[in-house]
C-alpha cells in the first residue's frame, strides 16, 4: 500500500476528539489499552476494516475484537447469557474478551466477525482507550497494532517503528500496564477458554465455581489469537532452555545471566508486562537464535508460555 502520513495524537481531550474524527472518516488509529496497543477502526465500516487487514497483512478469516465503553453498549451488539453477564460484571472493565452470539441488528461489518455468527467484545480498562471510545461514540474493532505475525506493541514507539506510513494515526498513551492480550472466553455451550491472556484463568474459574473447558485446535479460528504461529520475533525461538548453546541469545526469567530478562526476581506479573518489549529488544539486538528460560505454567505464566509457544511455532502467515 502507498505510504501515508501517520499523525501522533496526545492523550488530551482535544487530541482524542481529533483521533475519533479520523476513525469517523474510515481511518486507522492505534491506541493504548491496559493489555497492548490496538489498531482501531470503525467496526461498522467494511471499507475501513478492509484497510486494517491490508495494513496489518492479516488473514481475513481471523476475526477481530470489538472494544466498547460499557456493558450496556456491549448488550446492543451481542446476546448475553447469565454466565457471560456475571463474568462481565465481575471483570469489566478489564482484560477479558467474551465471544457471544451476534445480534442481527448490531450493524457490525461481517469482515469483523470473519463470517461467524459470534462477536468477540470487551470493555478495556484504560483511560485513553475509554476517552477515545467516548469521543468516537461507536464500536471500535481493534486487533493488536503490529504487522501480522510479529511482536505485539506495548509502547507507542513499537507502533511507530512497525506501522508508520501504513496507518493514519497513533494515540500516545504511554506504556501498557498488563502487557499481554486479553483472555478470551466463550460461554456457550459451556464456559471455554479460547485464549489465555492478561486475566488469569484461575480468577475466572474462581468466579464461575467451575473449571473452564479448553478449546480444541482448529484450522479456522473461532476467535482472535488462535493461529498457531503468532507473536514472532525475527529470530528462531527455543523454549525451556536450561543452558545456552553457541550462537543463542538468552531471554531469561529469574536469577540467570541473560541478554534480556523478563523478570530477574521471577515475578510473573513483571514478566507479562515486559514480554513483548523484550522480544522487540531481541530484534534490535539482531538475535538470530533465541533461547528462553523455563517459565512456571500457572497464573499469568500460562499466557506467557502460550505466547512463547506461538512465537516458536513454524512461521505460517500468522496474525494477531
Amino acid at each position: 500500500m502507498n505510504s501515508i502520513t501517520t499523525q501522533i495524537f496526545t492523550d488530551d481531550t482535544a487530541d482524542l476528539k481529533g483521533a475519533a474524527g479520523v476513525l469517523s472518516l474510515g481511518g486507522l488509529v492505534a491506541f493504548p489499552t491496559e493489555t497492548v496497543y490496538g489498531l482501531g477502526v470503525d467496526a461498522r465500516n467494511s471499507d475501513a476494516v478492509a484497510r486494517l487487514y491490508q495494513a496489518k497483512g492479516r488473514p481475513s478469516f481471523n476475526p477481530l475484537i470489538v472494544h466498547v465503553a460499557s456493558l450496556e453498549i456491549a448488550e446492543t451488539l451481542v446476546e448475553f447469557d447469565d454466565t457471560a453477564r456475571a463474568l462481565a460484571q465481575a471483570f469489566w472493565p478489564g482484560a477479558l474478551t467474551l465471544v457471544l452470539p451476534l445480534r442481527p441488528d448490531a450493524g457490525i461489518s461481517p469482515l469483523v466477525t470473519a463470517g461467524l455468527e459470534t462477536l468477540a467484545v470487551r470493555v478495556p480498562d484504560h483511560p485513553v482507550a475509554n476517552g477515545l471510545m467516548v469521543a468516537f461514540d461507536g464500536p471500535i474493532a481493534a486487533p493488536s497494532a503490529n504487522p501480522s505475525g510479529q511482536v505485539s506493541a506495548t509502547k507507542c514507539a513499537h507502533v511507530q517503528s512497525q506501522l508508520s506510513g501504513r496507518i493514519d494515526g497513533i494515540v500516545d498513551g504511554g506504556d501498557c500496564g498488563v502487557g499481554l492480550e486479553s483472555t478470551i472466553v466463550a460461554t456457550l455451550p459451556v464456559p471455554t477458554l479460547l485464549r489465555a491472556g492478561g486475566l488469569p484463568a484461575e480468577a475466572l474459574e474462581g468466579a464461575l465455581g467451575e473449571r473452564l473447558a479448553l478449546a480444541g485446535d482448529s484450522a479456522a479460528p473461532s476467535s482472535p489469537g488462535q493461529l498457531a504461529s503468532h507473536y514472532a520475533p525475527k529470530g528462531t525461538v527455543r523454549l525451556n532452555a536450561v543452558d545456552v548453546e553457541d550462537g543463542e541469545t538468552l531471554l531469561g526469567f529469574g536469577a540467570v545471566d541473560a541478554a534480556v530478562n523478563l523478570s530477574p526476581s521471577g515475578d510473573l506479573v513483571e514478566a507479562a508486562a515486559t514480554l513483548f518489549d523484550a522480544l522487540h529488544q531481541l530484534n534490535a539486538l539482531g538475535a538470530d537464535r533465541i533461547a528462553v528460560s523455563p517459565i512456571p505454567d500457572h497464573g499469568l505464566g500460562r499466557a506467557i508460555n502460550d505466547r512463547l509457544r506461538r512465537a516458536a511455532a513454524p512461521r505460517s502467515g500468522a496474525a494477531t
